[in-house]
């Protein structure tokens, strides 16, 4: 089957527990936490709002650099990714994703830093929701988000996930 008339997807099982991969056109589009059985209905929705195929399909090989690149994340054998990204979103979210995707390795910025960064310095809570709304965690690091005051705020992956990626970041 020809894959721009599907979302190949694949499950990985990391240090933090299963993550859905999603691939189009040789592009990571989408990384949720948990199975693909548990994620699926979500990711078909998704998939039609943007415009993409709702169509999902096993697909080791197309998945296979993100995997790869994420076991090598999560054996602390790399700080950054190279994989090609499908960043769906407003410009505005786009925005917002390429501050967080500079936000190095091991280090956090608050919500208010982004604001800044984004050249919107009052819309912190734009900030949060472009943020929630990260199609591609861990990859564009939004779990490197905190609060002004230091405080682990609100995560896809849960609370728990955000504070031992931070902890292995920083080790």
């Amino acid at each position: 089957m020809d894959q721009t008339n599907y979302l190949a997807v694949h499950e990985l099982e990391t240090s933090i527990g299963m993550l859905t991969l999603a691939v189009y056109e040789q592009q990571l589009c989408h990384l949720d936490f948990g199975s693909l059985e548990e994620n699926q209905a979500k990711l078909m929705l998704w998939a039609e709002k943007h415009g993409l195929p709702s169509v999902l399909e096993e697909d080791q090989t197309h998945c296979a650099e993100a995997a790869r690149q994420l076991h090598d994340y999560f054996n602390d054998d790399r700080k950054t990714f190279t994989l090609k990204l499908l960043m769906k979103g407003t410009e505005f979210q786009r925005k917002v994703w390429t501050a967080l995707a500079a936000i190095p390795y091991g280090e956090t910025r608050s919500y208010k830093d982004i604001a800044r960064e984004v050249k919107n310095p009052k819309g912190v809570r734009a900030i949060g929701m472009a943020n929630n709304r990260n199609p591609i965690p861990i990859i564009v690091p939004c779990h490197r988000v905190i609060g002004a005051d230091g405080s682990l705020v609100g995560y896809g992956g849960g609370l728990k996930t955000k504070q031992f990626l931070l902890t292995f970041e920083r080790q």
